[in-house]
């Protein structure tokens, strides 16, 4: 009897097995979620129209492709809902112009492409917009649901390309995991330190059902036992699909979370800025980023007293002329310091991974991502308090907590008159004449003379780039675009053309170097079909000289350095745009030129001009903090 017993418990304990089994099948198969969700095979409604409607209650304005079948029905869906779709000519393009929205806009930005190639072609402006901690969502296509990994047109396993690029990955499997699945995303993307996120979308969950079961529905079965299966399996696949997708779901944007330093680091930090007599703060772009306005950012800064050097997105929060802005000299002010806030600045190679910074100095370092936060403190210094949190809400707190202290006004002066000191070195150099063609120098100081109060400057290049950020002055917050960390070449484009459509009133001008302008020139034809009228300035050497600077002294070879004096100014014409050649004879017609350029751009069109200059021995540092 107790054999029979225990036999009786086996044979119940493999029947819960089996049950259990079957259950989990049924739930894999969506079995249990088609009993209580119709599937609508007459409905002409499509997987597009849920992404556009999750878009539109995010407040998304701008939805920027290279477009392709597999994501078509997304793009005519946020077209009908409003939602502006910009086509460019490459896909990094349109993940730079989302990344460059994102900046100014304080949304996230959206960019779409096609499957396979088209992602692909986007990885290197997705690892910028990661380091750059911009809030980006990448929409890819992708092969069907039941082809992936069969040989399908482009394809790949772009899961694994995007995962370590990406906050957040998803492969979208069924229509009723579009709106949930968005809204993560959008959530995540902003969420304690911004960064791209991104959905793969496979093409059966995007068009309508009367045209996916056409394609990959059951045509002709296979006969016997085996055919029916494959004929039930692909049947339930399809019902399985679009079952429950037109349901009514909520759209509207989920919480984001922001790291915030807590009120007994911002007191501690309080007492060491106050006893402090040169401090210095080190402001990055992580320190423009919402939810603080940047206007009470710049009214905290100011309140304070405190000498400041920007970089990044920050370049520009203190105007064009602020008595606290210091721009040179900033290795020897941190050797003077005794006490440096890092807002939002890490110590990576733009401040030789810390070395710069007194040891003797205290240091307040906060960042929203703690790995950047402690980044070489290991090595090379160490924080007094590090704090991870949002450095733009800290700063406002910093200043209301030291309302009436101000820093001694004898150091931003101090430095102040170092600046001007090595600024007046610089404006001489820009009256020297070169060997060949225009000074850059005095170029540069002209077009920053003539550019409107409300321009934004868009740094692209290298040699000629890295001379303009030490002359050009942003006229205000958010006026300064650069790649960034990653030192991408070829952001010009896109992030001119985000710009511009972000702030259509203000002039946009792209600081180019030839060598960078190559990437991205094919886009005055996207400046052209969207009216997007921007100004380049291109600084052509027939070099890059960047590299050749240090490779011919070094190595004693110019390979693969040299250019040509390449007629840009014709290519642009081509394109639609208004191209302009000068060169050395130009000299005295100089600000005519720049003046008539930007006559061009207020009545529509995009203007190129093609500035032959010659070799100067100006060098200064990295142009990002």
């Amino acid at each position: 009897m107790e054999s029979l017993g225990a036999i009786g418990a086996l044979l119940g304990c493999c029947a819960g097995v089996a049950v259990c089994g079957l259950l989990f099948a049924a739930y894999k198969l969506g079995l249990l979620y088609q009993l209580f969700h119709k599937t609508e095979t007459k409905s002409p409604r499509h997987g597009g129209e849920s992404v556009a409607e999750v878009l539109r209650a995010h407040g998304v304005k701008y939805l920027f492709t290279l477009v392709g079948g597999h994501i078509s029905p997304i793009l005519v869906a946020c077209e009908k809902v409003g939602i502006r779709i910009v086509d460019t000519r490459h896909e990094a393009t349109a993940v730079f112009a989302a990344d460059a929205v994102a900046r100014l806009s304080g949304t996230v930005g959206v960019a779409a492409v096609t499957a396979g190639p088209g992602l692909t072609n986007t990885v290197t402006a997705v690892k910028n917009a990661q380091m750059a901690e911009s809030p980006l969502l990448l929409i890819g296509g992708a092969a069907g649901t039941l082809l992936q990994g069969r040989g399908a047109l482009q394809d790949i396993d772009q899961m694994s390309l995007f995962k370590p690029l990406c906050k957040f990955c998803a492969s979208i499997r069924t229509i009723r995991e579009i709106v949930p699945t968005v809204r993560k995303a959008l959530a995540i993307a902003q969420s304690g330190t911004p960064g791209p996120v991104f959905i793969e979308f496979p093409i059966d969950t995007l068009y309508p059902f009367h045209l996916v079961s056409k394609e990959f529905g059951v045509k002709n079965p296979p006969k016997g036992l085996m055919g029916k299966i494959v004929s039930w399996y692909l049947t339930n696949h399809l019902m399985n699909l679009f079952a429950g997708a037109w349901e009514p779901r909520d759209v509207s944007p989920l919480p984001v979370n922001i790291p915030q330093a807590t009120d007994d680091q911002v007191q501690k930090c309080i007492e060491l800025v106050s006893r402090a007599k040169k401090p210095v703060i080190l402001l990055g772009s992580q320190a423009t980023l919402p939810p603080t306005p940047v206007d009470d950012i710049r009214k905290a800064l100011e309140d304070l007293g405190i000498p400041c050097f920007l970089g990044g997105m920050s370049r520009g929060m203190l105007g064009r002329d602020s008595p606290i802005h210091i721009r040179q000299n900033r290795r020897d002010a941190l050797k003077d310091a005794d006490l440096v806030l890092l807002a939002g600045t890490v110590c990576d190679f733009r401040l030789s991974y810390g070395r710069v910074l007194n040891r003797r100095s205290k240091i307040i370092a906060v960042n929203r991502d703690k790995t950047q936060l402690l980044k070489n403190s290991d090595m090379f210094w160490k924080p007094t308090i590090a704090i991870q949190g949002d450095a733009g809400s800290f700063l406002v707190r910093l200043s209301k907590g030291l309302k009436g202290h101000r820093c001694p006004e004898e150091w931003p002066q101090s430095l102040k008159a170092g600046d001007i000191t090595k600024e007046n070195t610089n404006r001489a150099k820009a009256e020297e004449k070169t060997e060949h063609h225009l000074n850059p120098l005095k170029v540069l100081h002209r077009v920053d003379e003539l550019m409107a109060e409300d321009s934004i400057i868009v740094a692209d290049g290298g040699d000629f780039v890295g001379s303009a950020a030490y002359i050009m002055r942003p006229r205000g917050p958010m006026r300064w675009l650069d790649p960034g960390a990653f030192g991408t070449l070829g952001v010009g484009g896109g992030f001119a053309l985000g710009a511009k459509l972000c702030r259509p009133e203000s002039e946009v001008w792209i600081v180019y170097g030839d060598g960078s302008l190559g990437y991205s020139v094919a886009e005055f034809d996207t400046f052209t079909r969207h009216k997007a009228p921007v100004i380049a300035v291109v600084g052509n050497d027939a070099c890059w000289s960047q590299i050749s600077r240090e490779q011919v002294p070094i190595l004693g070879s110019n390979v693969a350095c040299g250019l040509a004096f390449t007629d840009y100014h014709i290519v642009a014409d081509g394109y639609g745009g208004k191209g302009y050649l000068l060169g050395r004879e130009d000299e005295d017609r100089l600000s005519d030129v720049i003046r008539q350029a930007q006559r061009e751009t207020k009545e529509g069109k995009a203007t190129l001009l093609n500035v032959l200059i010659g070799k100067t021995n100006f060098r200064e540092g990295s142009i990002s903090v």
